[in-house]
């Protein structure tokens, strides 16, 4: 199994970034799959989600309006269109999987975990 998060860069205030997050070796379009990102000094923080049925989306309230998350299930892909980036938006971004919907704390409820791309925001 393994989740390959990428795109990410440095981007000035104001600019965009499309993260990606190919999967394989398991039935992709069966789980939920989740960004989250994690600040320095900060905890990790769940930023959006995905469905695998239905491709029913969430959002935390901080990127809500600004970021959109999507699947292709026949490319195995998750990708995070981030608009409009902010500062506060510096961090590094991982790709996660899990079969059940889950957005609690307890990381181990995950199935995957992808290495994270980081996301820099500074002009």
């Amino acid at each position: 199994v393994q989740l390959q998060a990428s795109g990410g860069g440095l981007v000035q205030p104001g600019g965009s970034l499309r993260l990606s997050c190919a999967a394989s070796g398991f039935t992709f379009s069966s789980y939920w799959m989740y960004w989250f990102r994690q600040a320095p000094g900060k905890a990790r923080e769940w930023v959006s989600c995905i469905s695998g049925s239905d491709d029913s989306t969430y959002y935390t309230d901080s990127v809500k309006g600004r970021f959109t998350i999507s699947r292709d299930n026949a490319k195995n892909t998750v990708y995070l269109q981030m608009n409009a980036l902010k500062a506060d938006d510096t961090a590094v971004y991982y790709c996660a999987a899990s079969y059940s919907d889950y957005r609690g704390r307890n990381w181990d409820h995950y199935d995957y975990w992808g290495q994270g791309t980081q996301v820099t925001v500074s002009s």
